[in-house]
C-alpha cells in the first residue's frame, strides 16, 4: 500500500502556530485581569510596575504585551480610561475641578489639557456631547474573536448639522441589507475600488475638507441588493457631473467610533470587528438606540493612508437617539 507522503515542515508549521495562539489566549486573560482591576481601582494611583507584578510579568516585558494586545501603552490607556469616565462625571453636571481631583489629575488645568487631546475640545465645550452610560466593561477574548486590533473607546457623542455629500454607487448581491452596519463584510470591496474613482471624484468636486463617506442606500423593500456609496463631501455652488449621485444627509446626533490603530493588512478585520463590537456589545448597555431616520456610515480620512502612517484608523457614524422610557 502506498501511503500519503508527511510533510514534517507543514506538521510543524501547524503546530507552532497553535502553540503561538495558546500563548496570545493565556496572555489575554492575564491581562483581563489587569484591565479588571484598572476598572476597580480606577480613581486610584496605578502604577504600571504593580501590575506586572500581579500577572507575574517583568516590566519590561509587560510593557510590551499590553501594548501588542491592546493597542495602548500601559499608562496612555490608564489616562484614556479615567477620561472615559470623567466623561460620564461630566455628563451629570459635575465640577470640573472636581472630577479632575476624583481622577488623579492634580491641576484643572491638567486635566483640561488631557481631556482636549483626547477628546478634540476642553471638558466645558463636551458637555452637551457626555454619554449618558458609563464606559461598558472590557472583555478582551471577545476582542480578540471579533478581531478588532485592539481597545475600542468610549465613542464621541456629536451632532452634526445636514450636509451633502456626492459619489458613485456600485450594486452588489448581499441578502438582506438595510443599513452600512449590515455589511461591514463588504468593505473588502471598499479597499480594493480603483483608485481612480476616488481621484476622479476629488478632481470633479474639488471638496473644501479631504474625507471619503461610505455607505448603504438600499431600499428596505429590496431584500437581495445592496447599493454602496462611495462619496466626499459636496460644497454649495458646485456643478455635478453627470452619473454623479448626490445625497442629503439629514441633522443628526451620532456616537462616532474610532476603529484601534493597526497595520494596512489588519484593517478591514479591525473595520468589521468594530461594527460587531457596536452592535453586539456597546449598543445594548448603553442608554442609546439607532435613529432609523438618519443613515450610519464609514468616514475615511487621511489617517487611513497607509503610505503615511505605520498604523491606519477609520471612524463610523452612527446615529443615535435616547432610549424611550420603559
Amino acid at each position: 500500500m502506498v501511503g500519503r507522503k508527511i510533510d514534517k515542515n507543514q506538521n510543524f508549521t501547524i503546530l507552532h502556530k497553535t502553540q503561538r495562539q495558546a500563548i496570545a489566549i493565556q496572555q489575554v486573560l492575564l491581562l483581563q485581569q489587569i484591565i479588571d482591576y484598572i476598572e476597580e481601582h480606577i480613581k486610584e494611583e496605578i502604577k504600571p510596575e504593580k501590575l506586572a507584578k500581579m500577572i507575574g510579568y517583568s516590566p519590561y516585558h509587560f510593557y510590551r504585551i499590553f501594548d501588542k494586545h491592546i493597542g495602548y501603552t500601559v499608562m496612555d490607556y490608564v489616562s484614556k480610561r479615567k477620561l472615559q469616565y470623567a466623561l460620564f462625571d461630566l455628563g451629570k453636571g459635575e465640577k470640573i475641578l472636581q472630577i479632575a481631583l476624583d481622577y488623579g489629575f492634580e491641576t484643572h488645568a491638567g486635566f483640561t489639557k488631557a481631556f482636549k487631546r483626547c477628546f478634540g475640545s476642553p471638558p466645558s465645550l463636551y458637555r452637551l456631547h457626555c454619554p449618558l452610560s458609563l464606559p461598558p466593561k472590557l472583555n478582551l477574548l471577545s476582542l480578540r474573536q471579533k478581531e478588532v486590533g485592539g481597545i475600542v473607546m468610549q465613542p464621541k457623542i456629536v451632532r452634526k448639522p445636514a450636509f451633502t455629500i456626492a459619489g458613485k454607487t456600485f450594486e452588489s448581491a448581499i441578502e438582506k441589507v438595510s443599513y452600512t452596519r449590515d455589511a461591514p463584510a463588504f468593505w473588502d470591496q471598499r479597499i480594493s475600488l480603483d483608485e481612480s474613482i476616488e481621484k476622479t471624484l476629488y478632481e470633479a468636486l474639488s471638496p473644501q475638507i479631504h474625507g471619503e463617506y461610505c455607505l448603504n442606500l438600499s431600499n428596505s423593500d429590496l431584500k437581495n441588493q445592496f447599493t454602496y456609496l462611495f462619496a466626499v463631501n459636496f460644497d454649495q455652488g458646485t456643478q455635478l457631473p453627470t452619473r454623479i449621485t448626490k445625497l442629503q444627509i439629514p441633522d443628526a446626533t451620532y456616537a462616532v467610533f474610532r476603529t484601534p490603530l493597526v497595520p494596512v493588512e489588519q484593517f478591514v478585520a479591525s473595520i468589521k470587528g468594530t461594527w460587531q463590537y457596536i452592535l453586539e456589545d456597546w449598543l445594548p448597555h448603553s442608554f442609546y438606540e439607532v435613529d432609523e431616520t438618519s443613515y450610519d456610515f464609514e468616514y475615511y480620512d487621511e489617517h487611513c493612508h497607509d503610505w503615511e502612517y505605520e498604523k491606519i484608523y477609520m471612524e463610523i457614524y452612527l446615529p443615535i437617539k435616547e432610549k424611550s422610557k420603559g
